[in-house]
């Protein structure tokens, strides 16, 4: 059962085969049994999930369900959820209850999915290991001395370790992409704006975007069904259509056109990595593709572009944390200033007091100009290479990272290191065009390989095809870690 995809649980539901309260309490049991090694959660509250389950076997019971009613899932603890803790992975908000839901909560909600639980995180998805929460490192099911990737490794670790067949998760510089190549699962980041932002707690404004986290690309295509859509109290949401992602699913693959950029199979790639990625391509080419070499010149400099951009976004988000109106609060200070400064002394973590100072730096007086704005115009020149590459080729492949995952602990001294893993992301985000991660393997120590694809805006339904025919005909997807 704690094997089945989200569209074969949905289906058993249907069925009757199984109730949502049966299949709730499979999860929390297996949850119990495991978590506290994987430490994929924060919070799990059995009476509030087996509640949400009793109303869809009630709603079911009068005809009034819909297609994934009752199927279990975890959301990242960065999405506003009512009645739930949302700490996002901080000693900042660590009593904070939410009064409200996220819009991707909402959605969830309507459609009858279950909680489980709230997914660990790096403190303000700052982080590319999930060793920054203030609730501990979350393990990689694959490997406990491994890192599971960040932000979103506790979605992900929750999803690889069959402790919920979905997650939520956000990616900002690679955080969805990333913890499901170090996994082993399928995720994928949409163009930016498809998902509501709202409820979202925010890193960087102009690079943050919600998606799911799933065994396959059949189940991403489903939640992301759910996530995505028009929200009018997100000023960056988009309206258009709603679209629904599983329709090119079975599609072929004749005549694809795959451009493999030259900068992401250059130094610095490891050997077993290339590997298994070139073992993926020779299964693209089986099922019909065409591959062409591609370049995208500017890709080193998406790494100081993102880490201006993004830790100047977080200066100015962050600043609302101050102790006034929620959250943690200082228990000694002499006056107002000194009570802003020991709060926030207090409640963030190494990493976000890293980028916070960083971005308070790069937006000041006399660096402004030098700095912000500068990246700012490499951000438009690496957003022009893309599009430069799609008058080539129908989608982008290579690498998701140019290692498998690291040990925990190995690159916490050494922070840049850290950042250069992301070398193969950040461009996604930065330019706002969909991407994700499929599982192609794994390298010489046993960790998993993924395989990076890149869409132009609004190709998630072709991305997600593209995927989904290479998991017909492959089983990467269908392995699990022994736990």
């Amino acid at each position: 059962m704690l094997n089945k995809t989200l569209k074969q649980l949905a289906a058993q539901l249907a069925a009757k085969e199984i109730s949502a309260v049966e299949l709730a309490t499979e999860y929390l049991a297996r949850i119990d049994a495991l978590n506290p090694q994987l430490n994929a959660l924060i919070s799990v509250d059995r009476e509030k999930t087996l509640a949400e389950a009793q109303a869809v076997d009630a709603a079911r019971a009068a005809g009034q369900a819909g297609a994934l009613a009752g199927v279990p899932l975890v959301h990242k603890d960065i999405f506003c959820q009512q009645g739930w803790k949302t700490s996002c992975g901080s000693k900042m908000l660590d009593n904070f209850i939410s009064p409200y839901d996220a819009h991707v909560v909402e959605q969830c909600r309507k459609a009858g999915l279950v909680t489980l639980g709230r997914a660990n995180m790096d403190e303000f998805a700052m982080g590319s290991s999930n060793e920054n929460s203030f609730y501990g490192p979350v393990k990689n099911p694959w490997d406990l001395n491994a890192v599971p990737g960040g932000s979103s490794g506790g979605s992900a670790a929750a999803v690889a370790a069959r402790l919920a067949p979905v997650a939520t998760g956000t990616d900002t510089g690679g955080s969805i992409r990333q913890p499901a190549a170090f996994c082993g699962i399928t995720g994928i980041k949409p163009t930016y704006g498809v998902v509501s932002r709202f409820g979202m707690i925010a890193y960087a404004s102009s690079l943050d975007q919600g998606g799911p986290l799933a065994q396959t690309a059949e189940d991403c295509a489903l939640l992301l069904n759910v996530m995505a859509g028009f929200d009018e109290r997100d000023s960056t949401s988009l309206q258009r259509d709603k679209e629904d992602y599983t329709r090119d699913l079975a599609a072929p693959l004749s005549g694809l056109k795959i451009g493999l950029p030259k900068e992401y199979f250059a130094e610095g790639l490891a050997a077993d990595v290339a590997k298994a990625i070139d073992a993926a391509i020779a299964e693209y080419r089986k099922l019909g593709a065409e591959v062409v070499e591609i370049s995208l010149p500017n890709t080193k400099l998406a790494i100081p572009s993102y880490y201006v951009i993004a830790p100047a976004e977080a200066s100015s988000n962050l600043s609302r944390f101050d102790g006034v109106r929620y959250g943690h609060r200082a228990a000694e200070y002499s006056g107002l200033a000194d009570m802003y400064e020991q709060t926030r002394a207090e409640g963030f973590g190494w990493e976000v007091k890293r980028r916070i100072l960083t971005g308070t730096y790069v937006l000041s007086h006399g660096y402004y100009d030098a700095y912000y704005l500068q990246a700012q115009k490499i951000r438009r020149i690496i957003a022009d290479d893309f599009q430069k590459a799609f008058a080539q080729c129908d989608v982008i492949m290579g690498p998701v990272t140019p290692n498998t995952a690291w040990n925990l602990g190995e690159k916490n001294a050494d922070p840049v290191a850290m950042y250069l893993e992301d070398i193969y992301t950040l461009g996604v985000n930065l330019a706002g065009l969909p991407g994700m991660s499929v599982p192609v393997g794994f390298g010489s120590n046993d960790r998993p390989v993924g395989l990076q694809i890149i869409g132009n805006y609004f190709s998630e339904a072709k991305m997600l095809n593209v995927a989904h025919r290479f998991q017909q005909v492959t089983d990467w997807h269908t392995r699990a870690p022994a736990l």
